[in-house]
């Protein structure tokens, strides 16, 4: 597909969610999925092969949950090939983000493209998340399909700021999943979102703590 057609997919899927995203900032979204695309042919970084289909389902599914962050200091955890992280990055230039993954060859892609699009708000941690300990805690924690609720909380509560929050993006309904959880000392929003040019059920988790 032409560039000039991906960006029209973009900034539609854009104004659909009433954000505001600078041309030079389209741009350098467009540039990410251009370069995971090209790293993808031998990486296998992402089952999706289509640009096209980056477009919702990597770029706008990451920028739907962008009025969610709370604070200037937010970890991805299990980020992958970047996402939710870079995506929000290069749109929240304003917040620190550390992108946290264990996986050798995803950290390596993450890096080149930070480096590319010249991301001077990213930092990019190779390490499983229990045995991560950075010098601070964050204000946000971000996960795009990374476990159940219940492990993540029990994987990441080392990390979380007293009063920061646990934002967990699922494709499905979590009823099954908060059940499960831990929740008597917290507080929980289930989110519905709605991502444009994409089907299927998206939702938030927002989580906080009682006493925060």
């Amino acid at each position: 597909m032409k560039e000039a057609k991906l960006g029209q997919l973009l900034a539609s899927g854009i104004a659909e969610l009433n954000l505001q995203v600078t041309e030079q900032q389209q741009e350098a979204l467009l540039a990410y999925i251009t370069l995971l695309n090209r790293w993808n042919k031998t990486f296998n970084l992402t089952a999706v092969r289509d640009l096209a289909e980056m477009v919702p389902r990597h770029l706008l599914d990451s920028l739907s949950v962008s009025t969610y962050l709370q604070g200037r200091m937010v970890l991805d955890v299990g980020t992958g090939a970047g996402l939710p992280g870079i995506p929000l990055a290069i749109t929240r230039p304003e917040i620190q983000f550390t992108l946290l993954d264990s996986n050798g060859k995803k950290t390596r892609f993450v890096r080149q493209a930070v480096m590319a699009l010249g991301l001077e708000n990213v930092q990019i941690e190779q390490a499983r998340v229990e045995n991560y300990r950075p010098p601070h805690k964050f204000d946000t924690l971000i996960t795009r399909a990374f476990t159940a609720l219940s492990g993540i909380l029990d994987l990441t509560s080392h990390l979380l700021a007293p009063t920061g929050q646990l934002l967990a993006m699922k494709g499905r309904q979590t009823q099954d999943e908060l059940a499960a959880a831990d929740l008597q000392e917290r507080l929980v929003e289930v989110i519905p979102l709605q991502v444009p040019q994409l089907e299927g059920e998206r939702y938030a988790v927002l989580i906080k703590s009682k006493s925060g």
